[in-house]
């Protein structure tokens, strides 16, 4: 299949770059990479119907199922979901701007600045639940086995109990999207219509920078808690974007919340796991400089303010009540609604 992605990115330049980035990782004997693939064969449905029983959510018509795999085959991976996404904007860039002598060098310009942001986050990511896989990948969870293998033998993790922790917050996730199918549409629309939303004309980023500009010198900047890159966007899309946020922060907060309470029965050192990746994600110097430019303090974010909202609503109304989240859009809450989570409890779930 081809996409108008291709004309815009070189994606052999992203491959090229992004496995330079990421590296191999730790080397993994035979029988390291077997065990690897026995342990989440087996763990995973385990944690499936951990999770379901513990939220009440089912996975629909496909069943959570492991790929562990290297460095590599995630970054393939993830680069064909970013061809699949990028394919609309593509589409009216080159509309707008027919090719001209500076094709090449912009498609691998592009190629190896998308290759160098996914290569940096393949050298990090322990697990994840892609929700743009086609539909008869539903279901498969990305499990990087260097990573995993790596954070082992680092901290001196126990494997299985540390690989039960990782599936259960990534099956969550599963069940999240499976438990209410009407999720994806709405996920994807959401990034559509940002896509959409997004101005091909230079004069466009012009404005916006002075804009932008002006808000911070008279302190009416409302990028806090969104990054930089919300000072240079419409007012359209902040709204799509507050809506995403909010989405994400339900989202990953809720399998952060359902990995610890489940964790205190099933896995005895998941206090031990939380702190090191909790100090991971926080770790200071030019590392974490570079997350804040990508955005990635901003997910971290992400992951205390949504775990507070979920466990807030919880202990307030209980499982089944917090559960009409999953009802349908109108019943997700807002950005200031994760912040204030009665507030929810009062629109929603407090009859």
């Amino acid at each position: 299949m081809t996409f108008a992605a291709d004309q815009l990115v070189d994606w052999s330049t992203a491959l090229r770059v992004g496995g330079q980035v990421a590296g191999q990782g730790p080397q993994l004997s035979a029988i390291d990479r077997a065990r690897l693939f026995e342990d989440f064969a087996e763990i995973v449905p385990r944690a499936e119907s951990v999770v379901g029983s513990f939220t009440g959510l089912a996975p629909g018509t496909y069943r959570s199922r492991p790929w562990v795999m290297s460095r590599r085959q995630w970054l393939q991976a993830n680069l064909r979901t970013f061809e699949r996404i990028l394919d609309p904007l593509a589409e009216r860039i080159l509309n707008a701007r027919p090719d001209g002598r500076m094709a090449p060098v912009r498609r691998h310009v592009l190629g190896a600045q998308i290759g160098g942001l996914l290569g940096y986050l393949g050298r990090r990511v322990l697990g994840q639940y892609d929700v743009f896989l086609p539909p008869d990948d539903d279901g498969l969870l990305y499990l990087v086995g260097p990573n995993v293998a790596g954070m082992e033998r680092k901290f001196g993790f126990p494997p299985g109990e540390f690989r039960l922790w990782l599936a259960l917050h990534e099956v969550d996730h599963r069940l999240q999207f499976g438990g209410a199918p009407w999720l994806r549409g709405y996920l994807s629309g959401m990034v559509e219509s940002y896509l959409n939303s997004v101005e091909v004309d230079p004069k466009w980023l012009a404005e916006r920078l002075k804009r932008a500009v002006e808000e911070v010198r008279t302190n009416r900047a409302e990028y806090r808690g969104f990054g930089w890159i919300f000072l240079l966007m419409s007012d359209d899309q902040r709204e799509i974007v507050r809506r995403m946020q909010s989405m994400m922060s339900l989202l990953e907060g809720h399998a952060t919340y359902v990995m610890n309470s489940v964790s205190r029965e099933h896995v005895p050192a998941a206090g031990a796991f939380h702190r090191t990746l909790h100090e991971r994600r926080n770790k200071r110097g030019i590392e974490h400089a570079f997350q804040k430019v990508i955005g990635f303090d901003v997910k971290a974010r992400q992951y205390d303010l949504g775990e507070h909202f979920v466990s807030t609503v919880v202990d307030r109304v209980g499982m089944d009540r917090f559960n009409r989240v999953w009802d349908g859009p109108p019943m997700l809450p807002t950005m200031e609604e994760i912040a204030r989570p009665e507030a929810w409890v009062a629109r929603v779930a407090a009859g």
